[in-house]
């Protein structure tokens, strides 16, 4: 009986162990997280914003300190990294159609229609790279409806509609300005001020009292033709 109570103890741990084993396999190969981990490799920064789809296995993420924008798909395996100066825009594309639109240098085309979605709710990000000049990632599709943790259409659109204003703020900021740096030379600060004293009239202490007051030059006529000319008086 010992026995059989040791073995049902036995095979009871090793279930366990197994089961949070499985547990952390599961949890590391996540695809939200692989995705996630994937983009902080690669921006170096824990991604903010960070946009991904469950089940399409694609992902896109910013770094707005360095200015640098991630895309990965393949769950995580596929990354490419822009500046940030290099995305010229975003699209929302509902069945087929591009409902909105914001793009660098350009009036935004708001979403002005909240028609239920029946094929797709897309977010096309354009950069400006000639070999890789998109990236779409599907928050939506029909078949979503039944599974877990996928956003329904609704949601989806709403979702997209957020990601269209985060992308209009950061296409605002424009391209970044260098910013003044102000240097101090030791030379400029210890160089001894000079200054210049200017010389005043000199009057002689012979001079009678009744002279004072008269500048110590004498009047002289003056000739049109002639230039001007001063005398010091003796």
């Amino acid at each position: 009986m010992d026995d059989v109570a040791r073995l049902l103890t036995l095979l009871a741990l090793v279930g366990a162990a197994l089961t949070l084993l499985g547990g952390v396999f599961a949890w590391r190969l996540d695809e939200v997280r692989r995705i996630r981990r994937s983009l902080t490799l690669v921006l170096e920064v824990d991604p903010k914003p960070l946009l991904t789809a469950r089940g399409r296995g694609a992902g896109i993420g910013f770094n707005l300190g360095t200015r640098k924008v991630a895309v990965t798909s393949d769950r995580g395996v596929w990354c490419l990294v822009f500046e940030i100066d290099e995305l010229m825009g975003v699209e929302l594309i509902v069945d087929r159609q591009v409902v909105a639109r914001t793009f660098r240098n350009e009036s935004r085309r708001p979403l002005d229609q909240l028609t239920a979605p029946e094929e797709r709710v897309r977010l096309r990000f354009v950069f400006d790279d000639p070999a890789h000049a998109d990236f779409d990632i599907d928050l939506w599709r029909p078949e979503d409806d039944n599974l877990h943790g996928r956003p329904d259409a609704e949601t989806a659109l709403q979702e997209a509609n957020r990601w269209m204003a985060r992308m209009e703020a950061i296409l605002r900021r424009g391209a970044r300005t260098a910013t003044p740096v102000w240097i101090s030379t030791d030379l400029a600060a210890s160089r001894p001020v000079q200054t210049i004293q200017l010389a005043t009239p000199m009057l002689d202490d012979d001079d009678d009292d009744d002279d004072a007051g008269v500048p110590p030059w004498d009047e002289v006529p003056v000739d049109d033709d002639e230039p001007l000319s001063l005398h010091r008086k003796s």
